[in-house]
């Protein structure tokens, strides 16, 4: 059912750089009782990029650093029709978190890594998704993929989901989460997610979603935002939208042109009235951070 590859395994190399050879670290075969993913992926710190896969494996994950290099937890089990996956990794280092976050925010000695995670997913299987980031970056691309939940919780890291390829998902999704704490976090081409609700939580870092594109579905997007930054790109003027937020006198709301105010704490655009199905709707909260609306054309 599933691989465990040592790094030193000469058959998976496939390629190499300056850090050492690129080779096969995990892997997870389909099996025909298989019809739901289940994955739990979470990385501590380092660099770690997701991307569709036509191999017929449910899991592949590649890296140009040796096992013995970092630390990792992988567990795989198959419970009725649904493959249950998680794998922690993280990168070794002689600092602290501590220290991490102070390069981040005040600069120092040390550098970003160049080390990296390499993750494939299947096309073939229906995923449910959680994805966990302490430090370092990722970049998720899930073009073309069955994405049925979407769960991404980001400490200090900088994250990026778009849809390289143009893509949408393949199937209608529940609900996309995202939580950000000391991060950044940018979501382009929403609208090719095709989920019905979208979740963003904002503690002091910055979550950018992009609704710029026509929508597939109509979109309920509920959002909280503390002492960070919450954007929002609009669509076009023909798409309705309605907005409302539950804001205090100690935060800051920056309300594009095509928004205009039309009760306490509401907003529509000209396209939105009541009974539309295909409306873009907001519930958000903020409480010391900011909100802020911009049109397609900004």
């Amino acid at each position: 059912m599933w691989k465990y590859f040592l790094a030193a395994s000469v058959g998976s190399a496939i390629v190499s750089n300056s850090f050492g050879q690129i080779k096969k670290q995990f892997s997870v075969e389909d099996r025909e009782q298989i019809q739901k993913v289940e994955l739990h992926l979470s990385t501590k710190t380092g660099n770690c990029f997701i991307r569709p896969s036509q191999n017929s494996d449910l899991l592949n994950v590649y890296s140009n650093q040796d096992l013995e290099d970092y630390g990792h937890a992988f567990r795989n089990e198959i419970k009725g029709n649904t493959a249950q996956v998680s794998l922690s990794l993280e990168q070794e280092s002689k600092r602290g978190v501590g220290q991490k976050i102070s390069y981040q925010v005040f600069g120092g000695e040390e550098r970003p890594t160049e080390k990296f995670w390499k993750v494939y997913l299947s096309e073939n299987k229906p995923y449910s998704l959680a994805l966990d980031y302490g430090l370092g970056n990722a970049n998720i691309d899930l073009s073309g993929l069955s994405i049925q939940q979407l769960k991404i919780k980001t400490g200090s890291a900088d994250v990026n989901v778009f849809y390289g390829s143009g893509i949408e998902n393949k199937i209608e999704m529940d609900t996309f989460f995202v939580k950000v704490d000391m991060g950044s976090l940018n979501v382009r081409q929403l609208n090719l997610a095709r989920s019905h609700v979208v979740m963003a939580d904002v503690g002091f870092g910055n979550i950018l979603l992009d609704f710029s594109d026509r929508p597939t579905n109509s979109n309920h997007v509920k959002g909280s935002v503390g002492a960070g930054n919450l954007v929002i790109l609009l669509p076009g003027p023909e798409i309705p939208v309605m907005v409302k937020i539950n804001n205090s006198w100690l935060c800051s709301l920056d309300m594009c042109k095509s928004l205009k105010k039309i009760g306490e704490n509401t907003f529509v655009n000209s396209a939105y009235s009541k009974g539309k199905t295909n409306a873009l709707t907001f519930d958000l909260d903020v409480s010391l951070g900011k909100i802020v609306f911009k049109d397609k054309s900004e």
